[in-house]
């Protein structure tokens, strides 16, 4: 086995997109709108033959439109969301300028985070302050545990595999507690720690040392800057503290009701080091640091000062494919479609791996209940087994590839019928560059990164950056999480 080989049994598949049934390429929605629509224009054709001739091309280049396909999602849908961008960008809905105004929740934080607000509770389990992001829309918390950087590339396949069965027992976990309504895990890649690390070297080096180790040591000290990262690594879980046989009666017992929930969550032997839940100021610097870069090793004081709303950005443009604010400019991709084979469970380290612009990757869960799960799984056997079926119908034979996605679909409940689970989940990546000009450089390195997974691909975020950018920040929002 070579350097690059991973044994077979840490080989993980089992990725599906799901499909509806519908009729020439279009999904079952759009199918349903195409008969609504043809029944409608023969309607008004019984009254008016002449309008044929206007109705019936626009029906077909909006069928058309339905079918095709742009970067991964429905031609329809990319172009009605640029033209829905576009009049948002019109009446300056895609700016956000900070001001004081009268206003009681002017200052909050800017898109997705407006409704969230930070509450500074205190854990009787640790004696420490724990940071509790509270989303006033949905009145569900977020709570966040910082984990200890680092890996299992040296691990023996044992001690992998093990991991990954606790990590298995976490999501069961989840899909039988109502009150959990998603998690994500992400981490943060900060370059330009090696300075740090060449400020200690430079204090520690012995003057009397021979000449050519004070020349290696110069060397690498001049280097590991390109070659290092600051590495913070968090896991954030979404509760719904209402969600239980005798309800919260005021805003301290559902906070306490949501670190009870999320303190029964056990991470231990899931491969990570838990260091400690995040505090008020441990959020504050990851929100502000997120907007701008410059702060990110900032004293804990200069944050404890700071307002909740104050750790946003001051302006903020959100973009087609860029979301400029404070300290830089970032590009947020989204996941487009998994490979359809077996990966390797370090398929990720690509994207992990130091560059030259803060990182940040980001694993959003959904873990779906047992019954939901497999009423999912029949109706995806169903439908892949009809798209089959029609094209068997019109061409003779099914397509290949249809036939492999049943057996997928298939495989998968079989899975769950063995005790699997079924989850929703997203891959998220943001990338910041600090200036405009880097903008290019930053955009190719995220690229050769994805590229160097040899397999997943991603497309960016179009006309949602601010909101994928705020998805891998602690701010309780998730998009796969359903209010």
């Amino acid at each position: 086995m070579t350097a690059h080989e991973v044994p077979s049994t840490l080989m993980v598949d089992g990725f599906r997109a799901r499909r509806s049934f519908g009729f020439g390429g279009l999904s079952r929605t759009a199918t349903m709108i195409a008969a609504a629509v043809l029944t409608a224009d023969g309607l008004i054709a019984t009254q008016m033959p002449l309008s044929l001739l206007v109705t019936l091309p626009l029906t077909g280049a909006f069928f058309g439109l339905a079918a095709a396909r742009r970067h991964g999602m429905s031609a329809l849908s990319y172009y009605w969301a640029k033209v829905a961008w576009k009049r948002a960008a019109r009446f300056d809905a895609t700016s956000y300028r900070r001001l004081l105004l009268p206003h009681p929740y002017a200052l909050d934080l800017p898109g997705v985070g407006a409704s969230s607000t930070l509450i500074k509770a205190h854990d009787p389990t640790t004696g420490r302050s724990v940071g509790v992001v509270h989303d006033r829309a949905t009145g569900y918390m977020t709570v966040s545990t910082l984990l200890a950087p680092g890996g299992s590339l040296m691990a023996p396949t044992g001690a992998v595999q093990s991991s990954l069965r606790t990590w298995a027992s976490v999501l069961d976990a989840m899909s039988t507690d109502e009150q959990v309504k998603g998690a994500s895990v992400t981490i943060q890649i900060t370059p330009g720690a090696g300075e740090a690390l060449g400020d200690d070297v430079k204090a520690r080096k012995n003057p009397g040392a021979p000449a050519l180790a004070k020349k290696v040591i110069d060397d690498l000290v001049r280097t590991t800057p390109r070659a290092t990262a600051s590495v913070a690594p968090w896991m954030s879980v979404t509760v719904d503290p209402n969600a239980t046989a005798n309800a919260p009666a005021d805003l301290a017992e559902q906070v306490a009701e949501a670190l009870r929930v999320v303190d029964s969550l056990d991470l231990s032997g899931t491969g990570t080091d838990i260091e400690r839940r995040a505090t008020d100021v441990d959020l504050r610097r990851i929100v502000r640091s997120a907007y701008d870069p410059e702060v990110f090793n900032a004293r804990d004081k200069e944050f404890e000062e700071l307002s909740w709303s104050e750790c946003g950005p001051q302006a903020a443009d959100d973009d087609w494919e860029t979301y400029a604010h404070d300290g830089g400019v970032s590009v947020s991709w989204v996941l487009r479609e998994m490979p359809r084979r077996p990966i390797p469970y370090s398929v990720l380290l690509p994207l992990l791996a130091p560059g030259r612009y803060q990182r940040r990757i980001t694993i959003a869960y959904r873990v779906l209940d047992p019954m939901e799960g497999e009423a999912v799984l029949e109706r995806e056997i169903s439908n892949a087994h009809q798209r089959a079926q029609a094209t068997a119908e019109v061409k003779g034979r099914a397509k290949w590839s249809q036939r492999a996605d049943a057996q997928r679909a298939e495989k998968a409940a079989a899975q769950v019928a063995g005790g699997a689970q079924v989850v929703d989940w997203t891959l998220m990546v943001t990338v910041t560059a600090r200036s405009t000009a880097d903008l290019p450089a930053a955009r190719q390195e995220l690229a050769r990164a994805v590229k160097a997974t040899r397999g997943i691909r991603m497309r960016p975020a179009y006309g949602a950056q601010a909101a994928v950018f705020a998805a891998g920040l602690p701010l309780g929002y998730s998009p796969l999480v359903k209010d």
